[in-house]
């Protein structure tokens, strides 16, 4: 008779999470210790994570009697949660393709430059993106679209493109962690049994002040940010009107995307409907039927750019420019630089606009379906929750209790790898927790336990190379995770920002009360914690 499954104990459910760890990073990672020898392979993140998929499948069949069925449900079920995530994929994909086509991105990024300053870029990039993001309830959305176009910018302003990446996140996650259309501001309270627009304003309390603090980082950083000379920029919009067709026409796809969010139009009609008006203008532009709809699946190949990039002579310069006459007028600042600066410029411009279509998705779509696989296992086998039981016997403090939250949300981002399971899987553990805990007579209002969530799930999911938010922003901006990590000052400072305000007892919200209250961190429990056994399953 085959042995019935049984609970992973808390020494074994370690030592997985220990070993996934090891086995991604060493595969990752590639450090050089001293010369001639080196720590980790510096494999692409997806290999890695397989092998650490296998390790923890290979603990359950072996040490848990989890049968392969079982496992494979969790694995399934974990890839079924992000259907929705790599359909998107692979529409944007579409989108970007088309729009680089029609010449929209290079609308945007055309007349960005001409009204753009270098040391107010960093807010702008910040503040445009927290408004679309608001606009669309879609981090995504914002950053395949507006942000797509403000990197471009930051490439021709000369400015460094993981800075300018990072402010385009911390502003599109600000915005969707904010908007009530956002999926996951409506995830996380009815997860935590609470209502949209108290789950809203209690958000404010931490999420806003983080946002300042960025908005002076931004200042900051853009005082002392050194731009482009204008014949850079001439030469770059000359380059630009030369390969795509430049006027006000390309806002119009944009406006229709703008259009479906203030219209509640979901994610994915709402995407389509960019890609059918980047097909529309890409038509009237000129592009037949076959090279309009064969980007959407191969992606764009700029026709002129290649050959900029390849002029590295003062007479290859002239011929290039001479076959453009209409971009390159006489007398024009472009035509100011060197041949070195022309060449690198076109190379710039080839490498920015060389992308979209379904198959740029492809890596990114294997690298979702990997790591879900691990997450799958992962919480079938129940590590993380045994994990969590025992991180919760020891909180003692009302400080403890949202640290927890916080640090089993980011825990769950990183094996997880998925910004719902991410709110999801903790949000489950600590329901029970927040509906039987008091202190000195008195319970966490159900919104404590939903604004943690989203300040460390949502907000420092875009920060691993692995989870699904990462790999779709490094691929829609063309910035590695790691590149841009840094630099995104909103989305690790929310949890720094929201433990820093409990330890100091603000914005403390109590089952009852209208406004927050101070309640002091080292408030001391008035009953123990009962044995979470079960809480984890769905109310």
């Amino acid at each position: 008779m085959a042995k019935m499954p049984r609970r992973p104990g808390l020494s074994l459910s370690f030592f997985v999470l220990l070993g996934s760890a090891f086995i991604v990073t060493f595969g990752v990672v590639s450090v050089e210790l001293e010369p001639g020898t080196r720590f980790g392979l510096g494999l692409p993140a997806q290999v890695p994570l397989l092998f650490a998929t296998v390790f923890a499948a290979m603990v359950g069949m072996f040490r848990l009697k989890r049968s392969w069925a079982e496992l494979e449900r969790g694995i399934c079920g974990a890839i079924q949660v992000s259907i929705q995530a790599i359909l998107i994929l692979v529409l944007v994909g579409c989108l970007v393709g088309s729009w680089i086509q029609s010449g929209v991105v290079a609308t945007m990024i055309y007349y960005g430059l001409e009204v753009m300053n270098p040391r107010y870029f960093y807010l702008a990039a910040l503040l445009i993106s927290v408004v679309v993001a608001l606009a669309t309830g879609c981090c995504w959305t914002t950053s395949s679209t507006v942000g797509v176009a403000l990197i471009g910018i930051s490439a021709g302003l000369g400015l460094p493109l993981p800075i300018s990446a990072g402010f385009i996140i911390s502003g599109a996650y600000f915005g969707d962690k904010i908007s009530p259309l956002s999926d996951t501001t409506n995830l996380a309270p009815a997860v935590a049994g609470n209502e949209l627009f108290d789950h809203v304003r209690a958000m404010m309390w931490t999420t806003v002040p983080t946002l300042l603090i960025t908005a002076a980082i931004a200042m900051m950083m853009g005082n002392t940010a050194q731009g482009s000379d204008g014949g850079r920029i001439a030469l770059i919009q000359s380059m630009m009107r030369a390969e795509f067709p430049i006027s006000f026409w390309g806002f119009i796809p944009p406006a229709i995307i703008l259009l479906c969010a203030s219209l509640k139009v979901p994610a994915i009609p709402g995407v389509a409907a960019g890609i059918f008006g980047g097909l529309a203008l890409s038509l009237a532009r000129g592009s037949t039927a076959q090279e309009a709809m064969n980007v959407l699946f191969s992606g764009y190949v700029p026709a002129h750019l290649g050959t900029f990039a390849e002029a590295a002579t003062a007479q290859a310069v002239n011929e290039a420019a001479g076959a453009f006459a209409f971009a390159f007028p006489e007398g024009s600042a472009a035509l100011s630089v060197t041949p070195e600066v022309f060449s690198s410029v076109g190379g710039l411009l080839t490498q920015l606009f060389t992308r979209g279509g379904m198959t740029s998705m492809l890596e990114t779509i294997c690298l979702i379906v990997v790591a879900l696989s691990l997450g799958g296992i992962m919480e079938v086998c129940g590590f993380l929750e045994v994990l969590l039981e025992a991180l919760m016997r020891h909180v003692k403090t009302v400080f403890g209790m949202v640290a927890s939250v916080l640090a089993s949300a980011f825990i769950a981002n990183v094996f997880l790898s998925e910004q719902y399971l991410s709110i999801i899987v903790p949000g489950r553990m600590f329901r029970r927790a927040f509906e039987e805990r008091s202190w000195n007579g008195r319970k966490l209002a159900p919104v404590m336990l939903s604004r943690s969530l989203e300040d460390s799930g949502t907000m420092t999911s875009v920060l691993m190379p692995w989870n699904t938010c990462g790999v779709y922003v490094s691929s829609v901006l063309g910035v590695a995770t790691l590149d841009y990590l840094p630099y995104c000052f909103m989305n690790w400072l929310n949890p720094l920002v929201a433990l820093v305000m409990t330890w100091f007892g603000l914005a403390i919200l109590w089952q009852g009360d209208d406004s927050p209250q101070g309640a002091g961190q080292g408030f001391p429990m008035q009953q123990a914690l009962p044995m979470m056994e079960g809480a984890v399953a769905a109310e």
